[in-house]
């Protein structure tokens, strides 16, 4: 890649963006509603996660009242003001396009206590 646009991706690249598959995660978007602004939270557990640098994007998949809800979101948009891991996922896969056909409990991460007590 050209040492001028790695520069500039750089400059556009926000700090803070480390989290894996199967993370529970809470995402502060910034909503404008037209003179407005406000901070919307969705939390919910990263399924994939595409790309990488600039052009990175990650799933992230939650239940609302029995209905799977799913946003695609890319990483380093200007408006996600803040991502912070609520837990971290003990998965074996790098999609986890599965939970979309389970239910209930069954659609739940087991938690990684391993790296949490290190």
């Amino acid at each position: 890649m050209n040492p001028i646009i790695r520069e500039l991706e750089q400059s556009q690249m926000q700090e803070g963006r480390n989290f894996q598959i199967g993370n529970t995660v809470r995402i502060h978007l910034e909503i404008v509603e037209g003179d407005k602004k406000r901070i919307q939270l969705f939390e919910g557990v990263v399924v994939s996660k595409k790309g990488e640098g600039l052009n990175a994007s990650v799933t992230v998949r939650k239940t609302t009242a029995g209905i799977g809800i799913e946003k695609i979101l890319p990483v380093h948009l200007p408006s996600i003001k803040n991502i912070e891991t609520v837990r971290q996922g003990k998965v074996r896969r790098a999609k986890l396009y599965y939970l979309r056909d389970l239910k209930g409990k069954a659609s739940r991460v087991k938690e990684n206590t391993e790296t949490l007590s290190k």
